[in-house]
């Protein structure tokens, strides 16, 4: 059975468990010269193990965007933002899955007229390890 958790950025400030986590979005700038917002936070527990699912908002997302720049800003984020957010969670997660929109989608439903990117990573002594899905 899948167990999902949902946490919006309103309520953060009262999760002992997450203090990393911003009371509120803010706006995060990435290497390609794009800006973020973050969007909500989703862990599970797929039954091998713990992913937390970043969700990310980008206005300005480019569905012909360039594979390289886009996985340097997912990247990015990972170690920048994720990482930062899971280091005291114990145990670790398994997994950590970045998620770049050009708008909110509900969790878990799909939108023909958005472009979603997906990336999976592992975290492995202070860094995001690449997972392919």
């Amino acid at each position: 059975m899948k167990v999902l958790r949902r946490i919006n950025f309103a309520g953060l400030a009262v999760l002992a468990a997450l203090p990393m986590l911003p009371a509120r979005a803010e706006v995060i700038p990435l290497p390609s010269g794009m800006t973020v917002s973050a969007l909500d936070v989703i862990t599970d527990a797929p039954g091998l193990g713990v992913a937390y699912r970043f969700r990310f908002v980008a206005d300005a997302l480019d569905p012909a965007q360039d594979y390289a720049t886009t996985e340097a800003d997912m990247a990015h984020l990972c170690r920048s933002y994720a990482l930062k957010v899971v280091e005291a969670v114990e145990p670790p997660p398994d997994a950590i899955v970045i998620t770049l929109a050009d708008k909110a989608v509900p969790f878990g439903s799909t939108d023909p007229d958005a472009v979603q990117f997906f990336e999976a990573y592992r975290p492995v002594d202070g860094d995001c390890e690449w997972q392919a899905f």
